[in-house]
């Protein structure tokens, strides 16, 4: 029995997830922001104030990863470091609002991005690709 690499769903998934990553970096270029960028940006939108760990968390990077993009937005006037009032050995992020006004600017092209990539492709497939991608990432846990 032979494996072909090109036909290997772990190949496959990262030669779709590089494509598609390249696709949001050319829509977003801009505007300076990366795709890793873009996910940190995600969730501030949705929830400012907190942890590069939860960050962390939340966008699946590990914290050194984590603290480079941030000190990257923070030089891009995206985002400010704020000590941590319930423990000052630790900090807090939060969006300036050069940061705050990329989300009605980034999201339509975001949207332009994916469209691109799932045209021709029914919605009911789309939602069982991500329930067969998910259950794959749960059984790697």
């Amino acid at each position: 029995m032979t494996f072909r690499l090109n036909n290997g769903i772990g190949f496959i998934l990262n030669r779709t997830n590089t494509r598609m990553k390249n696709n949001l970096l050319h829509h977003f270029k801009d505007y300076d922001v990366t795709p890793e960028q873009w996910a940190v940006l995600n969730c501030l939108w949705e929830r400012e104030g907190i942890s590069p760990k939860e960050l962390a968390e939340l966008t699946s990077k590990d914290q050194p990863t984590t603290v480079r993009m941030l000190s990257k937005l923070e030089k891009k006037g995206f985002i400010t470091r704020q000590v941590n009032p319930n423990d000052n050995r630790s900090y807090l992020i939060h969006l300036t609002s050069e940061g705050q006004e990329l989300k009605d600017k980034l999201f339509p092209l975001a949207f332009q991005a994916l469209d691109k990539a799932l045209k021709g492709i029914d919605k009911k497939q789309i939602e069982e690709v991500k329930i067969v991608l998910n259950k794959i990432f749960n059984n790697l846990d």
